[in-house]
């Protein structure tokens, strides 16, 4: 396949060369020849025409008879190539500087224009067709005398048989500059098929291993700058994929250890109770509750997972309804004071008067509102305080929740808020997938607001949940 690829890549860079280079050829040689070379020797041929017209229309003895015209003849230096005839007024040939009209004196000529030069009339021809036996260039010139009638009449030629060689030199000039040019080319297509063909291997390569499973590979960025964006972007999926696989399974140990746990203690209950525990009122009770209550952390957390899941897929819905915080807010406090006195530890509770009524999801709110005072509560030592307050200032309102616990590094504070991140530091991260904080961020984001956190390592946390009164409306600080 690869292979494939590579010959592929050269056959693009090259064939457009063996195809387009010829044809270029082809129409320069014809523009050259015919557009240039051609009427700038019919200018040439016109300019000598016209000096030798100047000539002979002082002598009017030259077009009396051949013997005259001959000698003549024999006095102007012409080029070998081209050949000069003179012909007497009424079309017969006097003289001609062509060996092969030796026979031809004093006959008469049937050529096409002599008719325009015997009424005074100047006559061009170019022929683009090529014939080595045919005039490349024809003029026929009149020669007029004093008494303003035409004498004489001048054929200044330039068969193609003797431009041929000049046009063949041209031509092969032109043909070694193109095969030069070619054989550059096709060098440098090869080059650059070479250095595309080779990334694009790569990047192929890497995509199967990526399919296989394989997330290691680092491509190196190398060639045009569209095939390092490539290279770059594969690079960055291998990045992104191994990172996910890493969740991943992170997530997938988590998940086992947080169902072992409330699991093996419903099966050591299970086990008790088959054993006769379910005689004892006092021992049955027991065990009913505490296997409630793993029943109901089991249901917390599927809870979680699902809202997790939920959001992740951008399915997140919120059912806004106008909230009067100073009634609802309390309300949401009362299951967490029972339980931070439960623990022996000092609940405080600070809620300015007039609060607002927002537009919010109630039960989503308290979901976060909640998820922050029972970490707050989880983290705090016996009889340490926690504190929750709620205030309003311009068109938003925060609520605020502080713990006394160990508190949290500065280099794990943004970290926290990753889905399923357990921190390396025990006393503040005993237990749960880390699921909670990245649930409570999200929540306050979809609301529009946003979750600011200060910690000092020792000395506890404090969450700020800030929201605007009406949803779409900006924060002010």
């Amino acid at each position: 396949m690869f292979n494939t690829l590579r010959n592929r890549l050269i056959l693009s860079n090259i064939l457009p060369l063996l195809v387009i280079i010829p044809l270029m050829g082809i129409a320069l040689i014809y523009v050259l020849e015919n557009q240039y070379l051609l009427p700038k020797l019919s200018e040439e041929l016109t300019a000598d025409t016209r000096l030798l017209d100047s000539f002979t229309s002082s002598d009017p003895t030259i077009w009396m008879n051949s013997t005259h015209a001959q000698t003549f003849l024999n006095r102007v230096k012409s080029y070998p190539t081209r050949h000069l005839m003179l012909i007497s007024s009424d079309g017969n040939i006097l003289a001609s500087s062509d060996p092969a009209d030796a026979n031809r004196l004093n006959q008469a000529l049937d050529i096409n224009g002599l008719k325009e030069a015997q009424k005074g009339i100047e006559v061009q021809r170019l022929n683009y067709i090529p014939s080595l036996h045919s005039q490349a260039i024809d003029i026929i010139s009149p020669v007029i005398g004093s008494n303003h009638q035409v004498i004489g009449i001048i054929r200044l030629t330039y068969p193609y048989e003797n431009i041929y060689v000049e046009f063949t030199q041209t031509r092969f000039l032109i043909i070694g500059i193109l095969i030069i040019g070619l054989l550059t080319g096709t060098i440098l297509g090869l080059i650059l098929a070479l250095n595309i063909g080779k990334p694009i291997q790569k990047v192929t390569e890497a995509v199967y291993n990526l399919a296989g499973g394989d997330h290691s590979q680092q491509l190196t960025e190398q060639g045009p700058e569209e095939t390092r964006l490539l290279l770059r972007a594969v690079n960055f999926l291998t990045a992104q994929l191994s990172s996910l696989e890493q969740s991943r399974q992170q997530l997938l140990a988590n998940i086992v250890h947080e169902l072992g746990r409330p699991l093996g203690a419903l099966h050591s209950a299970t086990q008790a109770l088959l054993r006769g525990a379910k005689n004892d009122p006092q021992l049955l009770d027991d065990l009913l509750v505490g296997m409630d209550e793993e029943t109901m952390r089991l249901q917390r957390l599927l809870d979680d997972l699902s809202r997790l899941y939920n959001q992740r897929l951008g399915t997140l819905e919120l059912n806004y309804q106008a909230v009067p915080l100073s009634v609802w807010f309390p309300r949401v406090l009362i299951p967490w004071q029972v339980v931070a006195q439960e623990k022996s530890q000092h609940w405080e509770v600070t809620v300015l008067p007039n609060l607002p009524t927002i537009q919010a999801d109630p039960d989503r709110l308290a979901q976060a509102i909640g998820n922050l005072i029972s970490n707050a509560i989880k983290y705090t030592p016996t009889r340490e305080s926690v504190s929750v307050s709620a205030g309003s200032d311009n068109n938003s309102i925060w609520i605020q929740v502080r713990d006394t616990g160990p508190g949290i590094p500065p280099e794990e504070q943004e970290l926290i808020f990753e889905p399923n991140y357990r921190s390396t530091q025990r006393q503040r991260i005993k237990q749960g997938m880390g699921l909670g904080l990245s649930i409570v961020r999200d929540l306050v984001n979809a609301h529009g607001g946003i979750l600011e956190l200060k910690s000092t390592p020792g000395m506890g946390s404090r969450f700020t949940i800030r929201l605007p009164v009406s949803p779409g409306e900006p924060l002010l600080s």
